[in-house]
C-alpha cells in the first residue's frame, strides 16, 4: 500500500512525535508513505468565504501531486486533514472555486477533486485492518484505560468529512482495543477544546479543557489520546489540576508494536 503523504508544518515542529511514530508504525505495518515534494502549509483553517481562493491553492497543489501519482493522499494532523478534505470537496463540487483555482495554478490538466483524501486512522481501519494491527502488537497495553479525544475537525461537517458518526464516533475506540487497551467513553470526547479561541480568550479555552479532562477522568481514564496538534497543545497547556497525560495516538501504536524496543 502506497500513499502520498502530506505531513503539514506542525509535524516538523511541535508535533514531531505524531509524525515520527506514525511513519515508523506505517512502515512496520507494510504501508509506504511517500512525502509530497515541495508541499506548502495548508493554511491550518478552512476559509469560509467562497471567493477566498488563494488560501486554498496549497491544498490543491498537494491534492494534484497525489493525483499525478495515482495515489490516495494521507494526512495525520486533524487540521490539515480538515482543510485538505474540504478543499477537495470544493474542487469536486463547486464550479466557481474549481474554475478560479485552476486558472491560478495553470496545471497540466485541471484538478477536479479526483484524489481520495484519507486520514491515518482511516488507513489503519480500512486498508490495514484492526485485526491485523492486533495480530502485529508485541507489547499490548493491557489494563490501560484510555480516553479518545476526537475534537471538532475530524468529525464536522459530517457530510464532507465522512470520517465517523459525529455524535457517536467509534474509530479511535476500535483502535484502542486493537492495541490491547480499554477505551473509556465519556461525554466530552467529540466536543471542541476551544483551541482556536486560546489566543483571544484563554479563559474560555481553559474552561473547555477542564470540562473535557474532568469528564474523561470521572469516567476512569488514565490517559487521553488525540490526532490533533492544536488539541494536544490546548489540552496539555490548560490541564490545571487534572493530571491526565495527553498523547498522540501514533505514540501508543509505536509503543504497542514494540518499535521503541527495536530503536
Amino acid at each position: 500500500m502506497i500513499y502520498s503523504y502530506y505531513p503539514g508544518c506542525t509535524l516538523s515542529t511541535k508535533a514531531k512525535e505524531l509524525d515520527r511514530c506514525g511513519r515508523l508504525a506505517a512502515q512496520a505495518l507494510g504501508v509506504e508513505l511517500e512525502e509530497i515534494e515541495n508541499w506548502q502549509c495548508c493554511g491550518a483553517v478552512y476559509p469560509q468565504a467562497e471567493d477566498e481562493i488563494a488560501t486554498k491553492l496549497s491544498a490543491v497543489r498537494a491534492l494534484n501531486a497525489a493525483k499525478e501519482k495515482n495515489q490516495p493522499l494521507l494526512t495525520l494532523c486533524s487540521a490539515c486533514h480538515h482543510v485538505i478534505k474540504r478543499v477537495n470537496d470544493d474542487m469536486a463540487n463547486n464550479e466557481y472555486i474549481r474554475t478560479r483555482a485552476n486558472n491560478y495554478l495553470k496545471l497540466d490538466a485541471p484538478y477536479a477533486g479526483e484524489t481520495n483524501v484519507v486520514h491515518y486512522l482511516e488507513m489503519l481501519r480500512d486498508a490495514v485492518g484492526f485485526d491485523k494491527i492486533k495480530a502485529a502488537v508485541k507489547k499490548p497495553l493491557k489494563g490501560v484505560k484510555i480516553a479518545a479525544y476526537y475534537g471538532c475537525l475530524l468529525l464536522r461537517p459530517s457530510g464532507v468529512m465522512a470520517f465517523d458518526d459525529p455524535e457517536n464516533p467509534q474509530i479511535i475506540e476500535d483502535f484502542i482495543r486493537a492495541i490491547g487497551a480499554t477505551p473509556v467513553i465519556y461525554s466530552q470526547r467529540n466536543e471542541c477544546c476551544g483551541g482556536y479561541m486560546a489566543m483571544e480568550d484563554e479563559g474560555y479555552a481553559r474552561r473547555r479543557v477542564e470540562r473535557i479532562l474532568a469528564s474523561a477522568a470521572e469516567a476512569g481514564a488514565e490517559e487521553i489520546i488525540t490526532a490533533c496538534p492544536l488539541c494536544m497543545y490546548n489540552l496539555a497547556h490548560n490541564a490545571g489540576d487534572t493530571k491526565l497525560p495527553v498523547k498522540y495516538f501514533t505514540e501508543l501504536l509505536y509503543q504497542a508494536l514494540g518499535l521503541g524496543e527495536e530503536a
